[in-house]
């Protein structure tokens, strides 16, 4: 398959427009007009839409230089994957017909994301990674909008096993403020998938200009994030719909944290052995008789 970037697609498709069949033109016109619809469409759906059949659309796909359909539309997805409003993206739930589809639908694509994502990622970037946070005097977690969740996940469970982490956060004082003493010494792992946050990507650059060692955890190499990180660990998180797949994102950060875990054996015994004592003492947790 040729180089084709995302940002090239279009242009691609112009240059090679003269020479397209009259079915092709009509298969490339759709494209460029309706490319956010067009990136969710079967072959099938693709030439029933434009008037032409299946296997003109597979043959489209290959004159861009593509091994088949399911190439180009991956490139179509990357494309749009940042720029979809959640308008757009409630429009492309429309092809869950039912409730058991949704289900059926979703469960089907986030196992997918995970099966990428232990296909895609880099088995030495994550051992280096563990290493940099027992090197890092402090750590610094940033997650912002929907990958808030997230890095909060991973902020409760790295706080019970070292003591230097700081998630930040929105709040009552500015992401820069939560940052003003970070440097050289320290550790910034910045989480963020489509559509990106800003202000995330400002914290990563913020950190790098004080020499801070940055790792970013998104969907891509392409991602402004990686671009502002020292390390990326990837995990896919395409799209099923408005709401944001962190299935493989979240898997991935746990993997990070038993990594981490598994150096700290002991200081981990000790830590929930005191903990066990302070949830009973305090019914943290429900305890049923069992029957």
């Amino acid at each position: 398959m040729i180089d084709t970037d995302k940002q090239d697609l279009m242009k691609n498709i112009q240059l090679r427009y003269p020479r397209l069949s009259k079915g092709q033109k009509l298969i490339a016109e759709y494209i460029l007009k309706h490319y956010d619809k067009a990136a969710f469409m079967t072959a099938s759906k693709l030439g029933l839409s434009v008037g032409v059949s299946e296997s003109t659309v597979v043959r489209f796909a290959i004159e861009l230089g593509y091994t088949g359909y399911p190439k180009l539309q991956k490139s179509l997805q990357e494309l749009i994957k940042n720029k979809l409003t959640t308008v757009q993206r409630i429009e492309l739930t429309n092809h869950y017909p039912s409730s058991e589809s949704a289900l059926r639908g979703v469960l089907k694509a986030d196992m997918e994301n995970i099966r990428v994502t232990l296909e895609k990622i880099d088995i030495k970037t994550f051992d280096d990674v563990v290493n940099m946070i027992f090197q890092a005097k402090k750590i610094y977690i940033v997650g912002l909008r929907s990958s808030t969740a997230v890095a909060e996940f991973l902020g409760f469970y790295l706080n019970l096993l070292l003591d230097n982490v700081h998630v930040v956060t929105y709040g009552i004082s500015d992401l820069f403020e939560q940052m003003i003493d970070i440097n050289e010494d320290d550790l910034l792992l910045g989480i963020g998938f489509p559509r990106y946050a800003a202000r995330t990507i400002d914290a990563l650059n913020f950190a790098r200009s004080r020499g801070t060692k940055v790792v970013a955890i998104t969907d891509s190499l392409l991602s402004p994030l990686a671009a502002s990180a020292d390390y990326a660990l990837i995990a896919q998180s395409n799209m099923a719909s408005f709401v944001d797949s962190l299935v493989a994102p979240l898997s991935v950060i746990n993997a990070l944290i038993i990594a981490v875990g598994l150096r700290e054996k002991e200081k981990i015994s000790k830590v929930f052995t005191n903990l066990e004592e302070i949830w009973a003492e305090f019914n943290v947790y429900s305890h049923k008789d069992s029957i």
